[in-house]
């Protein structure tokens, strides 16, 4: 940088005494020469200042990135697991009250080991018994509710079925119903009569003279003068009432059937004639009336729109022929209805049940047993003391066994089955030490492990605690081996790689110093570094390669490599890196 100069101007020297001007002006110049100077100084620092300002703003960082090596080492490597938990009764009961009352009598006291099904104590509570009671009304009334549903449900398809009204016997059709189709028919509605005129009867009156001589069966001999004509019947029923003639004369009735050849029809004068064993005939009192043998109103079992009708008067049919048929739109959506209904009575009927079972065995707490073996770790209760609704008043523990849980990572919970021994040491730092037997793993992720990437699984294990001297909420330090692997190749974990290829797929490689490109490496896309980056990994000009390889066990710090190496390679582990400022 150039530096600025100031000039100062020269004068001669006066050849007499200077006068008081002269003084004041040299005085005046003297003052120049020093503001001047102390420009120059002024400008001189801003113009240093300025270029290392400059120089700053601008900096290059340098990187110097070094090689971190190491070897590919015979040797072996052991993976374990250890950490502590806490120690818990594998069995535990509490019995906590859902109503007051009054302790009656207490039969245990805490500290004393009870068996399953002893007696603990006896409360008297009027709550919970009005509870049950109340409970067990409410499941009758729900009960009661989805029997009057599903009888409704039944009705309703029996009334689908009836949609339809058939001939219910071969007939004739004498009177028939108005109908309009679309419209509603209603339930009960009279579809038409029906007759069955394939057979007449007629009622006859024989005096009780000849009451052994005429029975079930008989041929009878029917004449009806209207037609001049005789027809065969049979005596299909007799019934023993008593008509007394005008004459004074007992008489019962005898019901006569024949067939009817298609001429006949009801009302018309007829009489009879039987034999008796004798040969000789008998005769009625009188004559009689032929009748239809049946005579039936049909009506409709179900509503519902009409949707056509086979119905014609004095119209012959068959028993089963369709007379009226109606649309189940209206039963349908009743069925949706009820349905619906039947599942909340059948909701209503479980949650009875429920708080039924619920209030019972709140009642069994005011008169309790032991539920498990163990000891009684807390009691409550006092003799003739109220007790109330949310009370606790007996913790039963069995602390023969204890239990505690230990977490094992994903790389080593393939090693751990149940039965496998685990040492414990008690970690007050007293010496005492217990054997825990895995019992359970529970291979249900439990999410990451203080960020390690890690998932974690519990694992419980038993512990037999006979003589009592491991405590409820004891804690425990635990480390045992999983697995180990000897005469194996071991490298650090950083120099495993995880790169992907150019089908998309994730390889684990090392990068392997050589001479020559190996046969088994394998072609990576390194991208060159910018000016002031570190290196991702060393590329082949650096004399290194890219291996795949299969690991196997691991520790914290080393990795197996079960293929892809052939054990003293060099390889690269990663970059130490240093900066410096240009």
């Amino acid at each position: 940088m150039s530096e600025q100069q100031t000039p100062v101007a020269q004068q001669a020297a006066p050849a007499a005494v200077p006068s008081q001007a002269s003084s004041v002006k040299k005085k005046q110049n003297k003052r120049k020469v020093r503001n001047g100077v102390i420009a120059a100084v002024v400008i001189g620092a801003l113009g240093v200042g300025g270029y290392f300002l400059y120089g700053f703003l601008n900096k290059t960082e340098e990187v110097d990135a070094q090689l971190q090596t190491t070897t590919a080492d015979w040797g072996s490597i052991t993976s374990s697991v250890q950490g502590s938990g806490s120690a818990r009764a594998k069995e535990s009961a509490a019995i906590t009250l859902t109503q007051s009352g009054t302790v009656q009598q207490l039969y245990v006291n805490a500290g004393d080991v009870v068996t399953a099904g002893q007696p603990l104590y006896t409360i008297f509570s009027q709550a919970a018994q009005d509870e049950v009671t109340s409970r067990q009304d409410a499941l009758r009334t729900a009960q009661e509710r989805i029997a009057d549903t599903q009888k409704d449900i039944n009705d309703l398809y029996k009334q689908q079925n009836n949609l339809t009204v058939r001939a219910p016997f071969d007939g004739k059709i004498t009177e028939v119903g108005k109908f309009t189709e679309g419209l509603d028919v209603a339930k009960g509605a009279t579809v038409c009569t029906l007759v069955n005129d394939r057979q007449l009867k007629l009622s006859l009156y024989f005096s009780y003279a000849y009451e052994n001589s005429i029975y079930v069966g008989q041929e009878v001999s029917v004449s009806i003068p209207a037609v001049m004509g005789g027809f065969t019947g049979k005596v299909e029923t007799i019934h023993k009432v008593h008509y007394i003639s005008p004459e004074g004369a007992d008489h019962f009735e005898v019901v006569v059937v024949f067939d009817n050849p298609g001429t006949l029809t009801e009302g018309m004068n007829a009489t009879a004639a039987l034999i008796d064993a004798a040969g000789n005939p008998i005769y009625p009192y009188e004559n009689g009336k032929t009748e239809f043998y049946e005579v039936r109103e049909v009506v409709t079992e179900a509503g519902g729109p009409m949707v056509s009708t086979n119905l014609l008067r004095y119209a012959d049919v068959k028993a089963g022929d369709v007379l009226l048929t109606m649309s189940s739109d209206t039963i349908d959506e009743e069925l949706r209805t009820v349905r619906k209904t039947l599942e909340e009575n059948q909701k209503a009927v479980d949650d009875a049940q429920k708080a039924l079972e619920t209030a019972q065995e709140a009642l069994q707490d005011f008169d309790a047993v032991a539920p498990i073996d163990g000891t009684v770790t807390s009691c409550t209760l006092v003799e003739g003391g109220d007790v109330k609704s949310g009370d606790t008043v007996i913790t039963i523990s069995n602390n023969t066994t204890m239990v505690v849980t230990i977490s094992v990572d994903d790389r080593n919970i393939a090693y751990v089955k149940p039965g496998m021994g685990v040492d414990l040491q008690s970690s007050r730092g007293d010496g005492s030490s217990f054997y825990g037997v895995v019992t359970k793993i529970d291979m249900s992720l439990s999410g990451d492990s203080m960020g390690s990437g890690m998932t974690n699984y519990p694992v419980t294990l038993e512990v037999d605690n006979f003589d009592g001297s491991l405590l409820e909420g004891m804690w425990l330090n635990y480390s045992f081996v999983t697995s180990q692997s000897d005469n194996c190749i071991v490298v650090p974990m950083q120099s495993v790689k995880y790169v992907s290829m150019e089908d998309g797929e994730t390889a684990s490689v090392v990068f392997i110093q050589a001479d020559s490109k190996p046969e088994n490496a394998v072609e990576l896309d390194i991208p060159e570094p910018m000016p002031g980056e570190t290196p991702t990994y060393p590329s082949e000009k650096d004399g290194y390669y890219a291996v795949p390889v299969e690991t196997g066990l691991s520790d914290n710090y080393n990795v197996e490599v079960k293929s892809g190496l052939a054990g003293g390679e060099t390889i690269f582990v990663n970059y130490y890196v240093t900066q410096a400022w240009g």
